[in-house]
């Protein structure tokens, strides 16, 4: 059984991995001409992706490539006093099992895991996808699979082509994201270090392993900006507009803009679709349920969504449109509880008022100076809030049995 995934970042490489220890055939195109290799944006990955990673082997690699953070410096408006947020009690009281890592570092590590036995088209994309799983590509001669699967992110062209434009199904949820590469020396070793203010919130951060650091900028927006999605030079002036005279830390920030090698801009936007599959074809990851981008757990549902649907689909035989609605019930809950937390961590994150910006680093310092198992014991009273992506369990389909008269294309 031949299967095309749309997407090489996170949630295609599992999804490839997975499918092939199934006994499938499995083909990742991407557009891109190769893996990015700029080390990305810092991700969070918990207890189920970790767990998971671990079936797949990976997990050293990605414990090496922690990022080592271990605080967060917040400087409120009008002062330049900070106040310390201890980080490592503030994950453990959310998570039993948490890794924080640049996202491309991940890519590349499941990337690794898959590209002895999974067939990779870089820098190519569909273009067209039949009801009989006829696929056309950019560059590629046209070919069939029995299946095809959207793992192309919030933007995604799987999804564009079978479900109709973005628009039907995005939310906004109030707020902007810029990501880009500073020099090191704007960092602190093993700390974020953030300005807050109302509305917005500029902060700067490494990783132990990498020579250069990460902005992070975070702004409000009563609606939608009106730019294109590849045009840089407008994102670019955007986020210098909204940040302009914060601070002179903050100065320093924007002065890279002009010369960053990577530069991240997207609107935090939530997918509300009713069903994330039709005839042949679903998708996994952001492309089917993005909670919003740094507010929902989104990698670790990429991962643990991907895991799943491979899995579903070796306990089905094959047979599609079971295993598509047997995903679909399993990520159903969660996806809908991400949607809920997400809207809320928007809000939290970027607080409107001067009195929001004071109540969340209060509530950073109390929570940073509990003691661990008092923070822990406080937060799980909640499985529902920030600790809902710890709260879910990993299944093991390699155990569940499926008789080999349904599965032809097991090798």
């Amino acid at each position: 059984m031949k299967i095309l995934i749309s997407g090489a970042s996170i949630a295609g490489p599992v999804l490839a991995y997975w499918l092939r220890r199934h006994g499938f055939e499995a083909t990742v195109v991407e557009r891109a001409p190769a893996l990015r290799k700029t080390g990305g944006h810092a991700v969070g990955l918990f207890r189920p992706a970790m767990d998971i990673s671990e079936k797949m082997g990976v997990l050293p690699r990605i414990e090496a490539k922690d990022t080592g953070t271990t605080a967060m410096i917040m400087y409120r408006p009008g002062t330049d006093r900070p106040v310390r947020v201890d980080l490592t009690k503030v994950v453990k009281a959310a998570s039993d099992r948490h890794v924080e890592i640049m996202r491309d570092d991940l890519s590349e590590i499941y990337y690794d895991a898959t590209r002895d036995d999974v067939e990779y088209l870089f820098d190519d994309s569909i273009t067209s996808i039949s009801a009989d799983g006829d696929v056309t590509f950019e560059r590629a001669a046209p070919r069939r699979f029995d299946l095809v699967v959207g793992a192309d992110g919030l933007h995604s062209n799987v999804r564009r082509l079978v479900f109709g434009d973005e628009s039907r199904f995005s939310a906004f949820l109030g707020a902007y994201l810029a990501v880009f590469t500073v020099p090191h020396d704007l960092c602190r070793d093993r700390q974020y270090v953030g300005r807050f203010d109302a509305g917005r919130m500029a902060a700067v951060y490494g990783a132990r392993h990498l020579d250069e650091a990460r902005a992070l900028l975070l702004f409000r927006s009563d609606a939608p900006l009106d730019y294109h999605h590849r045009d840089v030079a407008r994102q670019k002036q955007l986020v210098g507009e909204r940040f302009a005279a914060m601070h002179p830390e903050v100065d320093r920030i924007l002065a890279e803009l002009g010369r960053t090698p990577s530069f991240y801009f997207d609107s935090i936007t939530q997918l509300r679709m009713d069903t994330w599959s039709r005839g042949r074809v679903t998708l996994v990851g952001d492309a089917g349920h993005s909670p919003g981008a740094a507010v929902g757990g989104g990698t670790s549902m990429a991962v643990l969504g991907a895991y799943v649907l491979a899995g579903e689909l070796a306990a089905a035989g094959g047979d599609h449109e079971r295993a598509f609605a047997a995903y679909e019930r399993e990520m159903g809950e969660l996806v809908r509880q991400s949607r809920k937390l997400a809207q809320s961590a928007a809000k939290a994150l970027v607080p409107n008022s001067r009195l929001g910006v004071r109540a969340l680093v209060a509530g950073g310092r109390l929570l940073s100076a509990l003691p661990a198992p008092v923070g822990r014991a406080f937060i799980r009273l909640n499985a529902k809030g920030v600790r809902l992506h710890d709260s879910i369990a990993v299944r093991d389909y390699e155990r569940r049995v499926v008789p080999e008269a349904t599965v032809p294309f097991r090798s």
